[in-house]
């Protein structure tokens, strides 16, 4: 009995003792596993890299480019820089846009084909009752001028798709006659249409304005100038140097306080001029109130002072002062006639490029919305176009 007790005893301490080995031997082998996986890991990998140093492999498993771009990283092109806005409605105010307006390369060979524009720019209470006739004048010229509208806010333009005047809106502020909200809109319009690299002569004009002559001699008459067509006289009465305040002293003297007409054309160096002007618009502002008439001396004073020698001193826009009074004569339907131009045409001569000319005048004013159809029925015999 003794003895079988012993013998159990002795059984049971070496099967504990074999239970406690198990865990030491299993250990042991993943060691060994683990050491086995790590020499043959690392002999592909001396084996890969004989290979590449052998075949010469950039990559042994190819990998894909990403196409992914950032939503706010733009592609910093030429054509970004150059190419025109493609809404002319935006969200910039006059401080801003006149900055952004008033840009100048440093260079002055553009790197790019550019062919230079005629920015036509209409300054208008609303409607454009004689648009039908531009749109003849515009014809088959595209790619050589642009077109800008400054209306009073409130006016929704409806003009079709196919007019050239589509959205040629630009953002607008409501202008007071004889205050300095005018000259507000021509800068607005100047400095709109300088976004557009390409445009290199600005005209101002009304929606009583037509074209006298066709596209084609309108074109050549402006690329062809040396000076800008803008009149600036030094008139001695009291509509000239008699509106002078000598509170303008000392950005501007008397000797240089000048009067001319508000329609002009100014290539694109002036027009920057203009547009970046913080000199003397302050000073207009404050002290040529409306009994000074402020869009008849202050682009034209300022202009003379900066640069007397890019001036044509006259406007190529015709209009009939004869009748007297504050505003012009307007023509309606019983005054077109063939007559009634060639006297235009003949209106005595002018200085072009330092040499005297009989072509003159390129527009006219006023003229009413009745005009529009004996306009239109002179239009190719007379303007020719």
């Amino acid at each position: 009995m003794h003895t079988r007790a012993m013998w159990w005893e002795e059984g049971k301490e070496v099967d504990s003792t074999t239970r406690t080995n198990q865990p030491r031997v299993l250990q042991f082998r993943l060691l060994q596993l683990f050491l086995l996986f790590l020499l043959v890991g690392l002999g592909v990998m001396i084996f890969s890299l004989n290979m590449i140093r052998y075949f010469g492999v950039q990559n042994v498993v190819p990998v894909q480019q990403s196409h992914f771009q950032p939503c706010f990283e733009e592609a910093h092109t030429l054509d970004t820089w150059i190419r025109p806005p493609s809404k002319l409605l935006h969200t910039m105010n006059d401080s801003e846009l006149f900055w952004r307006a008033s840009f100048i390369p440093g260079v002055k060979h553009y790197p790019f084909r550019r062919i230079p524009k005629i920015a036509f720019m209409f300054l208008t209470k609303g409607p454009l009752p004689l648009a039908p006739l531009w749109e003849r004048f515009f014809k088959g010229h595209k790619g050589l001028y642009s077109i800008y509208i400054h209306s009073l806010p409130s006016y929704e333009a409806d003009f079709p798709a196919s007019s050239v005047f589509y959205r040629r809106q630009i953002p607008s502020q409501t202008v007071e006659w004889g205050m300095m909200s005018m000259c507000d809109a021509e800068r607005r319009l100047l400095a709109n249409a300088l976004l557009d690299i390409d445009n290199e002569w600005f005209i101002l004009l009304s929606e009583s304005c037509i074209p006298l002559h066709n596209f084609s001699i309108v074109y050549r008459y402006l690329s062809r100038s040396r000076y800008s067509f803008i009149g600036a006289f030094d008139e001695d009465s009291p509509f000239g140097r008699g509106r002078y305040n000598p509170s303008l002293a000392p950005q501007v003297n008397l000797t240089e306080w000048r009067k001319g007409s508000q329609w002009f054309e100014v290539n694109r160096k002036l027009a920057i001029e203009i547009v970046a002007d913080n000199v003397f618009y302050p000073r207009f502002k404050e002290f040529c109130r409306p009994s000074c008439y402020v869009d008849e001396h202050y682009f034209q004073t300022m202009l003379t002072i900066l640069a007397p020698n890019l001036l044509a001193n006259r406007t190529t826009t015709w209009v009939d002062w004869s009748r007297g009074g504050a505003h012009p004569a307007t023509f309606g339907q019983a005054d077109i006639t063939k007559e009634f131009f060639k006297k235009i045409s003949e209106d005595g001569t002018c200085i072009y490029n330092n040499q005297p000319s009989s072509l003159c005048f390129l527009f006219a004013r006023k003229f009413a919305p009745s005009a529009l159809e004996p306009l239109s029925a002179l239009a190719s015999e007379v303007f020719r176009y």
